[in-house]
């Protein structure tokens, strides 16, 4: 179950409570009877990795709407990878 975080808009009371995603959100303060407000934190969770945007690195296959300095440095890569073996065996 999620806790959530309160505080009320007339005396300043603030507190956690664990709620269920089905209940309703609380209205009234418990200390005065006030109003209260939800109050919002930063959110725990972070994403580490690759292939969550879409200007991410790959290393496999490119998107055909890849932006083009990625694809520019890229195909600069690839090119010069190549000439490499080729004139080592042709010499």
């Amino acid at each position: 179950m999620p806790t959530y975080s309160y505080s009320c808009r007339d005396c300043g009371h603030a507190f956690d409570i664990q709620q269920a995603f089905t209940d309703d959100a609380l209205t009234v303060c418990p200390n005065c009877g006030g109003s209260l407000r939800k109050v919002f934190g930063t959110v725990g969770v972070t994403f580490n990795g690759s292939g969550f945007y879409r200007t991410d690195s790959r290393g496999g296959t490119k998107s055909s709407d890849a932006s083009s300095s990625t694809s520019t440095s890229s195909t600069s890569s690839t090119s010069t990878t190549p000439s490499a073996p080729s004139s080592g065996s042709a010499a």
